[in-house]
């Protein structure tokens, strides 16, 4: 054999990648199609892998879903700490503030994440917490700026907020978010407990 007829070099395994691949597929059909249409079959045709992968890094299907919402959960909470930098927008700048839940909700994609965790929350009570996460935490940064009251309404409304806009595939116009956090802000704070 001679120097330019070298045999090819065999592809490494890269195990992690296939994992995350199984995993990002698994993300997508939750998001696109709602968790019910999980399956194996499903995810390996979508990750381009065996079907036997699946289940070599998932246990079951409860635990790949359990994953996959874990991730969406894991990337609406990135979202969180930017905007918790941001909070005393609320306070100060209710327009600005209109204007980042305005841009959130034009992103499709982390409103459907968004919805099949607050759906899987709802069904399973092992998935609720990561289905509560964003409003605990949304409230629990507020809070302390306006009270918790407030900061729960603002919440409560940002949940609806977020229903309109997976129902409409848009979301409420930004005056529409100005003027309710204007409103808000300007009612005494009452807790909800």
């Amino acid at each position: 054999m001679t120097a330019l007829e070298t045999e090819p070099t065999p592809r490494k395994r890269d195990p992690e990648a296939r994992r995350r691949a199984i995993l990002e597929a698994a993300t997508a059909i939750i998001v696109e199609q709602g968790d019910s249409a999980l399956t194996h079959r499903a995810v390996a045709k979508r990750a381009g892998v065996a079907l036997g992968s699946t289940t070599q890094y998932f246990s079951s299907i409860d635990d790949l879903r359990a994953s996959a919402l874990q991730l969406l959960s894991d990337e609406i909470d990135a979202e969180l700490a930017e905007m918790e930098q941001e909070i005393e927008l609320f306070i100060t700048a209710p327009e600005r503030a209109a204007a980042k839940l305005h841009e959130f909700l034009c992103d499709t994609r982390q409103v459907h994440a968004e919805i099949a965790l607050i759906a899987a929350g709802t069904q399973n009570a092992e998935l609720r917490a990561l289905a509560l996460r964003w409003t605990d935490r949304f409230i629990d940064a507020l809070a302390p700026h306006v009270g918790r009251g407030r900061a729960t309404a603002l919440a409560v409304y940002a949940d609806g907020a977020l229903v309109y806009a997976a129902l409409h595939d848009a979301p409420l116009p930004i005056d529409a978010f100005t003027s309710f956090f204007r409103t808000i802000l300007t009612t005494p704070d009452q807790d909800p407990a």
